[in-house]
């Protein structure tokens, strides 16, 4: 579903961000992306969504290239920034019709959809209020519900649990396992890494923009912790 090929982003004044990653999800994955502050996660989600251009590599989208077919792949997968900035003039309702429209989504399936994760965020109530009114996990859970309007393919986030209720936090998390097991992948970064361990079938560790280790979560961790795995395989590219 996502394969990205020896990607390389170098920022102005020379700082390379991203060097040479290459990795793939598949459908059906829940892939946690894992590493410190401007270790190159941001970085690598937003040239996967298109919003970067990048000087080496490939990036692929159900086999289709985001740098050739830009469209294409955008419109078969959604997209979560870890701050949410929406159009604060609109109601939820509003903006949810907004992306509705942007994705060509029926009148029919956004209807349900919007119903059914309304309900379930416990935000119905609050779609005909404008968003500039509503607090910072209401417009998480109104950027969650725009993302699966167009039942993605891919759904890549960025730190999806930041600002989320414990019991959003967990609605969130069935709702990842839901997606894939529909045959959908996920791909995203986060700093929980006790969620990490527990959601993701696999998980990939980067440090100052280089990959460090990758692979099926269980396989790696073995009988240690996602955490201690972190600190081991990060200490160890530090100290080389």
């Amino acid at each position: 579903m996502l394969e990205i090929r020896n990607l390389s982003k170098t920022y102005s004044g020379g700082k390379k961000a991203v060097s040479s990653l290459t990795l793939k999800v598949e459908a059906g994955d829940i892939y946690g992306f894992i590493g410190h502050n401007g270790a190159g996660k941001t970085t690598t989600l937003k040239c996967v969504a298109g919003i970067l251009d990048f000087e080496e590599g490939e990036i692929l989208i159900d086999g289709h290239s985001i740098v050739k077919e830009p469209i294409l792949c955008k419109s078969i997968m959604a997209y979560i920034p870890d701050n949410p900035d929406i159009y604060e003039y609109l109601t939820g309702i509003q903006y949810l019709n907004f992306i509705g429209d942007i994705y060509g989504v029926s009148a029919q399936q956004r209807t349900d959809t919007i119903k059914k994760y309304a309900d379930i965020f416990e935000i119905t109530n609050a779609l005909g209020d404008l968003i500039s009114s509503y607090s910072h996990g209401m417009r998480q859970k109104l950027v969650l519900i725009s993302a699966l309007l167009h039942r993605p393919r891919l759904l890549i986030l960025d730190e999806p649990f930041v600002g989320l209720d414990p019991k959003a936090a967990v609605i969130l998390k069935e709702t990842m396992r839901e997606l894939c097991r529909e045959g959908s992948a996920i791909f995203f970064s986060t700093h929980v890494l006790d969620v990490a361990e527990k959601l993701c079938n696999k998980v990939a560790i980067i440090k100052n923009g280089e990959l460090v280790t990758f692979g099926n979560t269980e396989e790696l961790i073995r009988d240690k912790s996602l955490e201690s795995l972190f600190m081991e395989v990060v200490t160890h590219v530090e100290t080389d």
